[in-house]
């Protein structure tokens, strides 16, 4: 559903810098900023052009989409297009009759996002020929994104839903003997049809010392007594992404597990009731480096705590050492510590929530206390 405080958010940041429209390129992008549920996939098939003030939002696509976008465009401030002709020509023709866009701010100015190729810049620069300057907008609508309204966090709350729900069923399916593959597909078919559109990401099943690689690829290995098993898995429903890891153990852990799976958890405790609006994503990665540290797994972790999520299952914050800027209320987040030891075993703890004025409110429902089999 379009919502007109998008564009109303996007257009004052334009005008703060002087531009006078933006040209977007990455679907993802164009689907947060329309909020058309039911249209957009993988393909880079769209164009949208934002002016810096005025009520319309200008959308270029293909006869492929055509039906689609203009039912969800229907009583919205979106003109769509889809007349044969490449972006740089649409961009260029909307440009040429832009006295239509009302107030703006340089005329020469046009922001361009900084992921487009280089053969599109190139097309840009050709069909534009003196016509206008470019300006690169590195994050523009990406941090945007970042902050999500309330419409948002519910849509990512009913995808958790459905993740958590999966955990559930899985937990009473699994068993040993039972392949990584033969688990990951019931949990795969679980959520399409309990309520998910798609999967998040390609779901993560990982035993044993797979378990021990973070991004670990399903095999035909089978499960094994004893062994802990990392799942790491997502839903997408109504155009938003959901994100969990649980590690579960089939039998009685060892003394080396039980003690991995104490310290893990209180990394991403700790985290949770400290995460709050001001801190930097460098702050809270570090603190639960501090607790895995402190409690003899220093150096095994090896990624960032935890990422964004909203249309994509990344976005932007992250919870990096890299991340040294304040967070904000309404970003989404995940908490992912890990623990992986190579050839022996892997696992992680992984919630998805939100920052609120008071802190971290998850969306993940699902247990932290230790899950036996």
């Amino acid at each position: 559903m379009f919502q007109a405080s998008r564009m109303r958010r996007l257009q004052m940041v334009l005008r703060e810098r002087g531009l006078s429209a933006l040209y977007v390129r990455d679907t993802a992008n164009i689907e947060w900023i329309c909020g058309f549920e039911g249209v957009f996939d993988e393909e880079q098939a769209h164009a949208l052009l934002i002016p810096a003030a005025g009520e319309e939002l200008f959308l270029h696509s293909d006869s492929r989409y055509a039906t689609a976008l203009r039912r969800e465009a229907d009583g919205t401030p979106v003109a769509v297009d889809a007349e044969a002709r490449s972006f740089a020509e649409w961009a260029h023709g909307m440009w040429a009759v832009r006295d239509r866009w009302g107030e703006r701010g340089d005329e020469d100015a046009l922001g361009i996002e900084q992921s487009i190729s280089l053969g599109e810049y190139r097309a840009l620069e050709q069909a534009f020929s003196g016509a206008g300057a470019f300006v690169e907008t590195e994050r523009l609508a990406l941090d945007a994104r970042a902050v999500k309204d309330a419409g948002e966090a519910a849509l990512l709350q009913a995808a958790q839903d459905v993740t958590d729900a999966a955990f559930d069923h899985i937990c009473s399916f699994m068993r040993p003997s039972m392949t990584e593959c033969e688990v990951q597909l019931e949990l795969d078919a679980w959520m399409l049809t309990h309520g998910a559109d798609g999967l998040a990401f390609p779901s993560i099943v990982a035993s044993g010392p797979n378990g021990a690689s973070p991004h670990a690829i399903v095999s035909d290995r089978v499960l094994g007594a004893g062994e802990c098993v990392v799942m790491d898995f997502g839903a997408r429903r109504r155009g938003y992404c959901s994100d969990m890891t649980r590690t579960v153990f089939l039998g009685e852990p060892s003394s080396a597990m039980r003690g991995a799976y104490a310290a893990l958890r209180e990394a991403h405790e700790t985290v949770a009731e400290a995460l709050k609006p001001g801190m930097t994503g460098k702050e809270a990665h570090e603190m639960a480096v501090a607790v895995l540290d402190g409690a003899g797994y220093a150096g095994r972790m090896g990624h960032s705590l935890g990422h964004g999520v909203g249309v994509q299952i990344h976005e932007e914050p992250v919870l990096s050492p890299r991340n040294e800027k304040p967070l904000v209320e309404g970003n989404v987040v995940t908490i992912e510590p890990g623990i992986y030891l190579p050839g022996e075993f892997g696992m992680r703890l992984e919630d998805l929530g939100i920052l609120e004025r008071d802190g971290f409110r998850p969306f993940t429902r699902s247990t932290h206390e230790p899950v036996i089999l």
